[in-house]
């Protein structure tokens, strides 16, 4: 039987820049030559970035990326690895993109794949499955292809395929197990959320006994606005066993060598119509010969534990989000509670102290201990720590305006974010905002006050998770034996936005422990009233909860954008209307 030594090469693209994604694709293809490498793959999209969203619409844009294509195939040629075969996702189409119902019925742009070899473009394929859920809206952008491309490689016979055909039975891997295929490649971009590394593995068999051929998967890694990728690539067996698996949330050159059945008949041609797909097949007629000495194995690296793998998400995520829009720094209030807390901790993890500025605001109602605990976490973490009062600032409006009650309270939470917009003016930080996912379910923020900010690292954390990540990185840190960044204080202490005298949280929500599973059947299960009451939750708690829900959604609307780590985040997963009059509570 035949053995290749795959590459699975899982990097961090950014949207849009081609040159740049195409040097990642030659520097790491060198790094995958020179260890052995006979077949190197690439995510999805790699040449553009994933998602592009409508950029799909912007002519130039396509024919840049089809431009840029042909150009990595030479430079590819000229850096010596022509004969290396290189798998990369780009952006293509068969005709205008648009989005007009008079589009002509098959043609359109396509979330495309081609394998490069001596210079030239060898062969291509167009995704058939378009996911049109959550996240995604690639019904919006592209045209499914309706043929499987197969490529001989080595005297085995190799399908590709595009991150959804996995997700879906039948289509793509029903018809490669029809051709008769030894390997089906699939290139992602599969973004994170809890425990979907738990939920890929199994996939992936079930497609591998669907194609009966090994699958070798590869996802990108990164972050893109609110989406973050985890890579977790892998090599699984045609009969399911797990061969090798690449760690999450960081660039890696994955090497394999897999056994695989020899090719049978003819190479080339295309086969009749299987499922309502063609078949298309190409050789390519000489690849690097097979590296001597023992077989390479990539290893299989475990998943880490839920709290440990939200945190690193949610580090890739914003990190990403500061560099890739080339922002100098950030900035964020510490007002001594656990979500300014971990939200510096995470910044810090991020970029470094060097890069994030807290500032703490103390007004008459702020707690002694508010102020010492921000100022003890900016010691702990190193962080640029600053004092700017805002009584002075909250009696000039008042000695102006005649205000009460909750005014004055949210009078004193938009001083705090005229102060850290002004900050983001004068010295080019990013501002973060730290409203968990818990209080924005539930309109718990002040507009243009503590929701002010253009990236918020918490947004997609309920409250209680936000506890468990505080105490999961102390404990971290401690293991490592490093000072835990985040006050025990912090964490100990009943919540409060402390913007009356003696305020709590519980003033006026349930306590987190009661809330939050409300929160979770409503928000991410979709569950009505009834369903929730069924659960166990006390129906005068599951109305009052619902009604502060569903009249919060134009603060929503209005949020900035921040890391999905659940299986429905606000925003992009859960789009409502702001003028609605639908209630669950009647």
């Amino acid at each position: 039987m035949p053995t290749l030594r795959l590459a699975l090469c899982q990097v961090n693209p950014t949207v849009g820049d081609l040159a740049g994604n195409a040097g990642l694709v030659r520097a790491w293809t060198r790094r995958a030559a020179d260890a052995g490498a006979q077949l190197v793959l690439f995510p999805e999209l790699m040449l553009t970035g994933y998602p592009v969203e409508d950029l799909v619409f912007r002519r130039s844009f396509v024919a840049a990326s089809r431009a840029a294509l042909h150009r990595l195939a030479a430079d590819l040629a000229a850096d010596g690895l022509g004969d290396l075969p290189v798998l990369v996702g780009y952006l293509d189409a068969d005709g205008p993109p648009q989005v007009s119902s008079d589009a002509e019925p098959g043609r359109g742009a396509r979330n495309a794949a081609a394998v490069l070899h001596r210079g030239e473009v060898v062969a291509t394929y167009f995704k058939h499955h378009l996911p049109n859920y959550g996240v995604f809206d690639e019904d919006r952008y592209f045209v499914p292809g309706d043929t499987l491309t197969v490529v001989r490689v080595g005297g085995v016979d190799v399908a590709l395929t595009i991150c959804e055909d996995l997700w879906q039975a039948g289509g793509p891997f029903a018809v490669a197990r029809q051709a008769g295929v030894g390997l089906v490649l699939s290139i992602n971009g599969s973004p994170y959320e809890l425990n979907k590394d738990d939920v890929r593995l199994p996939l992936v068999r079930r497609r591998a006994a669907e194609a009966g051929a090994a699958v070798a998967y590869v996802n990108m890694v990164g972050g893109q606005d609110e989406l973050v990728y985890d890579g977790d690539s892998m090599i699984v067996a045609a009969d399911g066993t797990l061969l090798t698996r690449a760690p999450q949330f960081v660039e890696h050159l994955l090497v394999h060598d897999l056994e695989l059945p020899a090719a049978a008949g003819a190479p080339g041609g295309a086969g009749a119509l299987t499922d309502g797909m063609r078949v298309a097949r190409h050789e390519i007629p000489a690849i690097p010969a097979a590296p001597a000495g023992p077989a390479v194995d990539g290893g299989i690296i475990e998943p880490v534990a839920d709290e440990a793998e939200v945190w690193h998400a949610l580090v890739l995520g914003l990190r990403d989000y500061i560099d890739k829009n080339r922002f100098p720094s950030v900035v964020l209030g510490l007002s001594g509670g656990i979500d300014s807390a971990v939200a510096a901790a995470i910044a810090v993890d991020a970029v470094g102290p060097d890069r994030v500025v807290g500032v703490s605001m103390p007004s008459q109602h702020s707690s002694e201990h508010s102020r010492t605990d921000a100022e003890d976490l900016a010691k702990r973490t190193g962080l640029d720590y600053r004092v700017e009062p805002i009584q002075p600032m909250v009696d000039t409006f008042l000695a102006n305006m005649s205000l009460s009650g909750v005014a004055v309270e949210n009078l004193q939470a938009r001083v705090r974010g005229v102060i850290l917009m002004a900050l983001s003016n004068q010295e080019g930080h990013l501002v973060l905002t730290t409203g968990n996912k818990s209080e924005l379910a539930v309109g718990y923020s002040t507009l243009y006050g503590d929701s002010v900010g253009g990236y918020n690292p918490v947004k997609d954390v309920w409250k209680t998770l936000v506890w468990r990540l505080a105490t999961w990185r102390n404990a971290d840190a401690a293991r490592r034996g490093q000072t835990p960044p985040i006050p025990e204080n912090s964490i100990g202490k009943p919540p409060s936005a402390e913007l009356s005298p003696g305020q709590l949280d519980s003033d006026t929500l349930p306590d987190y422990d009661v809330l939050d599973p409300i929160l979770i059947g409503y928000v991410d299960g979709d569950l009505g009233r009834d369903g929730l009451v069924e659960s166990g939750h006390d129906p005068a708690v599951v109305d009052k909860v619902l009604r502060m829900v569903d009249t919060a959604e134009y603060k929503r609307r209005q949020s900035a954008p921040g890391t999905k780590i659940s299986m429905k985040a606000f925003g992009r997963d859960r789009r409502l209307p702001i003028t609605n009059r639908w209630r669950e509570d009647g």
